[in-house]
């Protein structure tokens, strides 16, 4: 059983947060806290294995709660829960820096709070479960300064429940795969970058949100940013050969998000064709049907997760019904997978 730790100077808060994590018998809410002080103090007597932190609180806020847990005697998992604005997502990338380990925003309304509430257990028993070794900044630094014009791509895509997901194969997909990676993840303006860093402590290729103009390089990983289409158009490397661009593109939303997974599908198999892998994990909606279709058109490969590992299935489900898919997966199955089917591609275009 996981031991969690509340803290939130609000009151509402806290109650809402406490009624969602009791409905799981495997977590125990040792105590709440309402400040930073207070949260230091109950820290180091009940030693959970898990806070949930806010961070703009009176008398010590959740940043220098993360600079005091560095030299604490106990060393709990901490979840930041960030609130939809643009200063919270400053902060957030702030709280990541300073050793959080995962973050979630806070329900805006009550409509949300179930799907949300699932997605906090599933997160909660994610850290507290299966614990990620980062690798060294060094090895980072170094696979990133490798990195060449990328001749195939992987694709990622996914929204609720997707960061967790994304922990898992990062963590365990090598760090000098003959690849560019792209990942395209439902969030809110201002939220991808804080994720990219997080992504970044996880696995064992460098981590970045995309930038106009970005060009694909294999071994790093780009995260859509938010607020704009990741589209990928098509660029020479010096030798003549093809790679990718990314591109932001201001295009209405699709699905009702921006970036839609379908955007970058559909843009990377017109640039890279059967040299494309797409993998689908949790998400609500239909957004990834008709970008898997477009890949599976060019001639690439489309994975999706068992549904059994996913908190939401819509996305790979829309995949399915477009008969857009090669293979169904476990999650921990999935980056030997891509490992495979990447060093084959690899193979197929020396021959």
């Amino acid at each position: 059983m996981a031991k969690v730790l509340i803290v939130d100077d609000s009151v509402f808060m806290r109650t809402v947060i406490r009624d969602m994590l009791q409905k799981d018998p495997t977590l125990e809410i040792v105590g709440t806290a309402s400040n930073g002080v207070e949260a230091m103090e109950k820290i180091s007597i009940l030693k959970p294995d898990l806070v949930t932190l806010d961070i703009e609180m009176p008398k010590m806020n959740g940043l220098d709660v993360l600079r005091e847990l560095k030299n604490a005697a106990w060393h709990p998992k901490t979840l930041i829960l960030s609130s939809l604005t643009s200063k919270g997502a400053e902060m957030t990338t702030d709280a990541i820096r300073l050793g959080a380990d995962d973050f979630m925003l806070k329900p805006k309304d009550i409509p949300q709070l179930r799907l949300v509430a699932d997605e906090l257990i599933a997160t909660i028993h994610h850290l507290t479960t299966a614990p990620l070794t980062p690798p060294s900044r060094e090895e980072v630094s170094r696979d990133q300064s490798k990195g060449k014009s990328a001749e195939q791509v992987v694709l990622i895509g996914s929204s609720a429940g997707g960061p967790p997901m994304l922990d898992v194969l990062l963590s365990k997909l090598p760090g000098d795969l003959p690849a560019g990676f792209v990942i395209t993840q439902h969030m809110p303006i201002g939220f991808t970058a804080p994720l990219a860093a997080r992504f970044n402590h996880i696995g064992h290729m460098p981590v970045k949100e995309t930038e106009n103009g970005d060009m694909l390089k294999t071994g790093t990983v780009l995260v859509s940013k938010a607020g704009v289409h990741t589209m990928i158009s098509a660029a020479m490397t010096p030798d003549g050969k093809r790679t990718g661009r990314i591109i932001h593109s201001n295009a209405p939303m699709v699905h009702g998000v921006r970036p839609a997974v379908d955007k970058t599908f559909e843009s990377a198999a017109q640039v890279f064709g059967k040299n494309t892998v797409a993998v689908i994990l949790s998400g609500m909606g239909n957004d990834a049907g008709a970008g898997a279709s477009a890949i599976k058109q060019a001639g690439g490969t489309c994975i999706i997760c068992d549904q059994k590992d996913c908190l939401v299935y819509g996305m790979a489900r829309s995949a399915i019904q477009k008969n857009a898919v090669d293979k169904v997966l476990p999650l921990a199955k999935i980056p030997d997978e891509v490992e495979r089917i990447v060093m084959q591609i690899a193979e197929d275009s020396h021959v």
